[in-house]
């Protein structure tokens, strides 16, 4: 009989923000909430879970915004791609540290940093037990990081994908300027889009909608948070179609 601490999912994917990592900074990384993200990630790969991440970059690249004002959307999106890279390597540091191998699989190759991104290579990697870290978004301008997300765990066959987010979960509104906002336990993939609930982009929930992956959306910021969700405890949004 599976226990109640057993994981429901066996293969996953994090996506995380790139304001995630800030802390309370205003841009960049804060090296103790990378940490403190790291220690979650090994401690799902510890209850026999393969884990893949995909990684924003808005931590960097709203940084330099002020030099993207003006530019052309394809340049600026490629910056936003590398700022994912680099967001990567520093996740793949903080999870190496806690004594478990990681792969950055890069969808522009960048041989002196990163694997590049082969379907097969990442698998294989997850079946031996590593992290794999999905880096510059999908390789392809006007495509989201979430987007990327929902791809990438396509590609992946992932029992799931995990929305990490500044809040527990989906709310009608933001609960952060207003407070009367509603939280939902359960939602359908079109209830998503069809009250633009801006959990994702309208490409990620369709593209995870057609693959039948769930999303499960929670707070990063609750210690074990990640832990809890993969066995179907603690606090978090499920949008799916049963």
């Amino acid at each position: 009989m599976p226990h109640q601490d057993d994981p429901r999912y066996k293969r996953v994917l994090l996506k995380l923000s790139g304001e995630a990592l800030m802390g309370g900074r205003e841009y960049g990384l804060d090296p103790e909430v990378v940490d403190r993200i790291a220690a979650e990630i090994v401690a799902v790969n510890a209850l026999g879970v393969q884990v893949c991440i995909v990684i924003g970059g808005g931590n960097i690249f709203r940084g330099v915004s002020g030099a993207a004002a003006g530019m052309e959307r394809a340049s600026a999106d490629y910056m936003g791609m590398l700022a994912t890279v680099i967001n990567a390597l520093a996740m793949q540091n903080a999870v190496e540290k806690c004594g478990l191998q990681t792969r950055v699989l890069s969808a522009i190759p960048m041989q002196s940093v990163s694997e590049p991104y082969i379907r097969r290579r990442a698998i294989r990697h997850m079946e031996k037990g590593r992290i794999v870290i999905f880096a510059a978004g999908t390789g392809n301008p006007f495509f989201t990081t979430d987007t990327a997300a929902a791809l990438r765990a396509s590609e992946m066959d992932c029992d799931a994908l995990l929305k990490a987010t500044q809040v527990d979960g989906v709310y009608s509104a933001d609960p952060i300027t207003n407070p009367d906002a509603q939280r939902y336990d359960k939602l359908g993939y079109m209830e998503v889009l069809s009250r633009d609930l801006r959990v994702m982009d309208a490409a990620a929930i369709s593209l995870a909608r057609e693959n039948n992956i769930p999303i499960l959306v929670f707070s990063i910021h609750s210690a074990g948070a990640f832990a809890d969700v993969i066995k179907g405890n603690g606090t978090f949004t499920i949008i799916s179609d049963e």
